[in-house]
């Protein structure tokens, strides 16, 4: 996989915002993902045997049956989160889609060590003028320090309300 974002113009108007994509999390993390998930689920079916002869109520089942699910799910999203920057609206698909534009953010906090990014990805935290905070992920800390100079832009005067 590319691990540099992908770069392009919408449509053909020459004004139109450069857009800017990348997966959420760096490939080291979604492969360890996927080898966690997949570990756990082969893990879970050579149980099986073992577990079947336990005898256990239907809550205990019931809450084994739904860890499963979490698992699974939060897996998926590590492995398919993508975000994109595209003029001065960051979006961040996941669990539930995060998205925020350049002129609501009050604070920023960067948190991106080089030396570690093939397994951390760089994060953004994000704080609105409103005092709620989102985090953002993105393999390439490009996207990140891009909206962070829109934001920067943005609160100098330099860009248009």
């Amino acid at each position: 996989m590319n691990k540099s974002p992908q770069a392009s113009r919408p449509g053909t108007d020459s004004e139109a915002p450069l857009v800017l994509e990348s997966a959420a999390y760096p490939p080291a993390v979604r492969a360890l993902a996927a080898a966690m998930v997949l570990g756990l689920l082969g893990f879970g079916l050579w149980s099986l045997p073992a577990l079947r002869t336990a005898n256990w109520p239907a809550a205990t089942w019931a809450v084994y049956g739904i860890a499963l699910a979490c698992i699974v799910w939060v897996g998926y999203w590590i492995f398919n989160s993508r975000i994109r920057l595209e003029g001065e609206v960051l979006t961040q698909t996941w669990l539930w889609t995060k998205r925020e534009q350049a002129g609501e953010v009050a604070q920023l906090k960067l948190v991106h060590w080089r030396w570690l990014e093939q397994v951390m990805s760089p994060r953004l935290l994000v704080r609105r003028r409103n005092g709620a905070i989102t985090w953002f992920h993105a393999a390439d800390a490009r996207l990140l320090t891009g909206f962070a100079e829109r934001v920067a832009k943005r609160s100098m005067g330099t860009l248009p309300r």
